[in-house]
């Protein structure tokens, strides 16, 4: 009688238990008092949705400012051509590399609030500097509309103003973005399908805001005046942080953990310490601390790769066993092996997504200055502004996104046993066949207008619409759908637990590395084919072959994919032990491989 006493209290105590972690949080967050978060008055939907309207006005700012910048450049500051696309190349570059700092120190020791919070309102002081220099008459370019001659003093107060936007998107996208999907607890079912949307309905608030920056911006900029697109920008973000800070209650948190970069540097020194040690044979022999001990992280299971590593995790029978476990530089847990490990795994995987971010790189640069010579005008004279055709990216973006998670994933659901539908690294892949298409198109849409530009040199191709360029920015949106949004859910993902704002500030990292070395590509080419005679970029498009440039970047793509292809069959996804919660990585079988098919 007493044992069935005994056994009806611990279900009762379990049953306890459940009831609990269905009320509360218990994945390390805390809400705004510091306390274990109710799980019924936070996170979630209701979080996010603050943080989105945030998101979609830096993406407004943005891409106002980022689509119509090669022109301002030619236009107004009279950079030619080459010039013009370097600088922007720069600029787009620095500003999606300061996420890695940003990142960093949203991670450890400012945390993603606090981030987001600081880095917006340097944002937002970039754009008042922004709209200064363009309202205030001794700041001004020029007196009239049509500036022959611009004032020295407008450039340099320019510039300031959009590398303290960059400054500020250092901050604030890798920690928004973590701290959007920080949002949903991983342990229970119901939150992590509902991250797995929350990636894809992330980008499609982003496209709204993409699809309004150049198509009202620009237009404003266009039609109205540069000084009033400023205007609705300005207003538009400080709206926007106050929005952003009225959710405080709702949210979820992290507490900062210091830098993740020095366990990592334990495990390394305690690995080389240790090399000369033999491995024990069956890896649960390892060091390694139970959940119970842990509160910050999760628990990573051993995997095979990079075995010298495991070294660090032995615990040397020769030693104090007390001292060593003390001593971070002399033992390492499993756990911080493995995150050392990732971080690893990650470098292939990077270094050969670039080449499809130089494919990206080129929609902002020489697709928008293409549009700038041709026919823009739609019905009864309305000409739409040459950046607005980049509105096409984000309308095929959209239509990727909510196919992807409407109709394709509850489908491959179904048929694989994926709770992903399709792996990530499958997804990216996917989308660098599209960007490889996009070149492909691009060449020969550039190469038909270079055909219209001969046989009728006065006009040049001013008599060819610029729906012509459509399907490139179409297919190169569709594309994003895949690529895109599959970088950020892996960076996001495969990252070690406490390095969620690095891990989105390394997918921002391919696109800035991919802008810089579009910028050395183009200095090399047009190097070379001066030489060969005749350099591929003119002063002006009708004097470059941009044709032949598009065939050499789809060309590397192509190239590339295969190796990426190679990468990835071999790639091992994160695998968190089983003891700690169910993994939401891809683990197709018992090695966590991929598979590419």
């Amino acid at each position: 009688m007493d044992k069935i006493n005994v056994e009806m209290e611990q279900i009762k105590k379990t049953e306890s238990v459940d009831i609990d972690e269905q009320k509360m949080v218990y994945d390390s967050s805390v809400d705004h008092k510091g306390r274990v978060p109710l799980r019924s008055s936070t996170g979630v939907w209701k979080a996010s949705l603050f943080i989105i309207v945030i998101e979609f006005s830096e993406r407004l700012s943005y891409f106002g400012i980022a689509t119509s910048l090669i022109i301002y450049l030619t236009k107004v500051i009279h950079q030619d051509l080459k010039t013009a696309a370097k600088s922007v190349n720069y600029w787009t570059g620095v500003t999606t590399l300061m996420p890695l700092l940003g990142g960093f120190l949203a991670d450890a020791y400012l945390g993603r609030f606090s981030t987001v919070l600081l880095s917006s309102t340097i944002y937002f002081l970039g754009l008042l500097l922004l709209t200064m220099s363009r309202v205030i008459p001794g700041l001004q370019p020029c007196d009239s509309n049509f500036c022959d001659e611009r004032r020295k003093v407008h450039e340099p107060i320019f510039f300031l103003a959009i590398y303290l936007i960059s400054i500020g998107t250092g901050g604030h996208k890798p920690s928004l973005e973590s701290f959007g999907a920080d949002q949903f607890d991983d342990e229970n079912p119901k939150e992590r399908r509902k991250k797995m949307s929350f990636f894809n309905w992330w980008n499609f608030g982003l496209c709204c805001g993409l699809l309004l920056g150049v198509t009202l911006i620009v237009y404003v900029q266009e039609h109205v005046s540069w000084a009033m697109a400023d205007v609705i920008l300005t207003v538009v973000m400080a709206s926007s942080i106050a929005i952003f800070y009225a959710g405080r209650p709702f949210y979820r948190y992290r507490k900062t953990t210091g830098s993740p970069f020095i366990p990592m540097l334990n495990v390394l020194v305690a690995a080389i310490r240790k090399r000369n040690l033999q491995l024990p044979s069956n890896p649960s022999h390892l060091h390694d601390v139970p959940k119970s001990e842990t509160t910050q992280r999760r628990l990573l299971g051993h995997t095979k790769r990079l075995k010298f590593l495991d070294k660090a995790a032995i615990l040397d029978v020769t030693q104090d066993s007390i001292e060593q476990q003390q001593n971070p530089w002399k033992l390492a847990t499993v756990t911080k092996v493995e995150e050392l490990k990732l971080i690893i795994n990650m470098i292939p995987i990077w270094l050969t997504t670039l080449p499809f971010g130089i494919c990206v790189a080129q929609a902002a640069t020489f697709f928008i200055k293409q549009g700038v010579t041709m026919n823009r005008k739609i019905i009864h004279n309305f000409e739409i502004p040459p950046a607005s055709i980049y509105a096409l990216t984000a309308v095929g973006m959209i239509i990727a996104v909510t196919i992807y998670d409407k109709i394709l994933v509850p489908f491959l659901r179904r048929t694989t046993g994926n709770e992903r539908g399709i792996s990530i690294l499958q997804r990216i892949g996917i989308g660098m066949i599209f960007s490889i298409s996009t070149m492909v198109v691009a060449a020969l849409v550039e190469r038909k207008r270079l055909n219209v530009v001969h046989k009728n040199p006065l006009e040049g191709s001013a008599s060819m619409s610029v729906f012509w360029l459509a399907p490139q920015f179409l297919i190169l949106g569709i594309g994003d759908g895949f690529s895109l949004v599959g970088l950020q859910e892996y960076f996001y993902d495969q990252v070690p637990d406490s390095m969620r704002s690095l891990g989105i500030a390394l997918y921002l990292s391919v696109i800035g590395a991919a802008n810089f070395i579009s910028s050395l590509l183009i200095t090399i080419v047009d190097h070379i084919t001066e030489e060969s005679g005749k350099s591929w970029f003119g002063k002006d498009l009708n004097s470059s072959r941009l044709d032949y440039f598009y065939w050499l970047l789809a060309i590397i793509t192509a190239v590339n994919l295969c190796v990426y292809v190679f990468v990835a069959r071999s790639y091992t996804y994160k695998n968190v032990d089983s003891r700690t919660t169910m993994t939401v990585a891809d683990c197709d079988d018992g090695d966590n491989r991929e598979t590419m098919v």
